[in-house]
């Protein structure tokens, strides 16, 4: 793991949610995007040393709704920037880790991303983050 790349947290509304870190906590507003294959909207803020990811569903049936659903808004993942990613999560599995996809998936921010099981974690979900991939998978 390099590093915490960024902190997801699960929110009903971006919209609702946002002015809370901008105007009160001064953070600065990056970007916003979708992401259909997470199944949410998401709006990165910098908060200096790393960056907070909002987690907006976009439907109902997507997991981050499920998450607030059963959890309430708050903390979703700790997410590490990695290298590599196929072969990291090949070397955790062969150290008994799951992960809750068999592949990495597209994620935010052009990057490949794949979820270790929160089992596994202590009840924390993780996430590793490539930010080498680019141009529809291919790794730079």
């Amino acid at each position: 793991m390099k590093k915490v790349d960024h902190i997801g947290i699960a929110v009903r509304s971006i919209k609702e949610t946002l002015p809370f870190y901008t105007e009160m906590l001064t953070l600065t507003f990056l970007k916003e995007e979708t992401v259909e294959e997470q199944g949410v909207k998401v709006a990165f803020l910098d908060a200096g040393n790393i960056k907070i990811e909002l987690l907006e569903p976009l439907s109902e049936t997507s997991p981050v709704a499920a998450f607030i659903e059963k959890k309430g808004e708050g903390i979703h993942h700790v997410a590490f920037g990695v290298s590599g990613i196929d072969e990291r999560m090949q070397e955790l599995k062969s150290k008994g880790i799951r992960f809750t996809s068999d592949q990495s998936k597209a994620g935010a921010a052009g990057a490949q991303v794949a979820f270790m099981h929160p089992k596994q974690a202590k009840g924390v979900l993780y996430e590793l983050c490539d930010h080498s991939y680019r141009n529809g998978g291919e790794q730079q």
